[in-house]
């Protein structure tokens, strides 16, 4: 498991590209029949990808799991939100199966013993993105389809940025302890996500990345808004954005990104929007 501390604004000033690449980036998630992991101190989120192959693959698989959370299983103390980005799969969770198309997202809750997953077809794999946070109470493990999902257009073509939010695990579709995860989906002819950009103090968040087009990239805003900087984003890249820290991205083409939450509410709304010309 790759381990990340917190990283403090007035520190972050100061990074070259590739600390803030080593600090905030996360690559390299979908090896065959592995779970990949990164644990960030940052409100103690784990984001996670697995891609079953030839197996199928226990999600503490090579997790440790009483080393790195001190508990007999994952999610002893955790809940998790589970999007695929892939070829169909399925998850079993406690002995019961659940199917996942493309796009399709599972909430597993809390106290959750046994996760397993498998791809419907090796030579199409199935593509599990994962964030968890930590939880103090269950609630219901719940399949929601991308057809089911609470959809919330944004933006306009004369702006760049028309786009489309899907909310999957959010309070107006399930109930959670504290995870808010969702889908924003960005039209052609728009490049621009989450502009203007904002920070929420009490939460952060963690943004993935695809279906950005070969040859292509997403170059991510983050940092203060008076000292931004950026990372650039290729497919299936996922990045850490703590609470001070603004998230904006910008694409050479459109694209899609999921974006998974933790921290103390659940409010979609409750964020510190900044004006655009304010930003330096």
């Amino acid at each position: 498991m790759d381990i990340r501390y917190s990283c403090n604004q007035r520190d972050f000033k100061r990074y070259t590209t590739e600390e803030t690449r080593n600090e905030f980036l996360i690559t390299g998630l979908y090896k065959a029949d592995e779970v990949v992991s990164v644990y960030s101190h940052v409100d103690r989120m784990v984001t996670l990808g697995c891609m079953p192959v030839n197996e199928v693959v226990s999600i503490d698989k090579g997790l440790d799991v009483w080393h790195n959370f001190g508990t007999k299983y994952f999610l002893e103390r955790r809940e998790i939100g589970i999007f695929n980005l892939g070829g169909s799969g399925k998850i079993v969770a406690d002995g019961v199966e659940y199917p996942l198309g493309y796009k399709d997202c599972l909430y597993i809750t809390q106290g959750t013993k046994e996760v397993t997953f498998a791809s419907d077809d090796k030579e199409n794999p199935a593509k599990f993105f994962m964030a968890s946070a930590p939880a103090h109470c269950a609630y219901e493990t719940k399949l929601i389809t991308i057809a089911e999902a609470a959809k919330r257009p944004l933006g306009t073509l004369e702006t760049c940025n028309k786009r489309t939010i899907n909310q999957f695990i959010h309070p107006s579709v399930l109930k959670t302890c504290q995870l808010l995860m969702g889908m924003t989906a960005l039209e052609p002819g728009s490049n621009w996500n989450t502009m203007p950009s904002h920070t929420h103090e009490r939460r952060m968040e963690v943004y993935t990345y695809f279906e950005i087009p070969e040859n292509n990239v997403v170059f991510h805003m983050m940092g203060e808004p008076s000292e931004t900087r950026h990372v650039v984003m290729n497919n299936f890249d996922a990045v850490i954005s703590p609470s001070w820290s603004i998230h904006s991205g910008v694409g050479t083409s459109n694209y899609t990104f999921i974006w998974a939450m933790a921290g103390e509410n659940q409010e979609f709304d409750d964020m510190d929007t900044i004006h655009t010309p304010n930003l330096k």
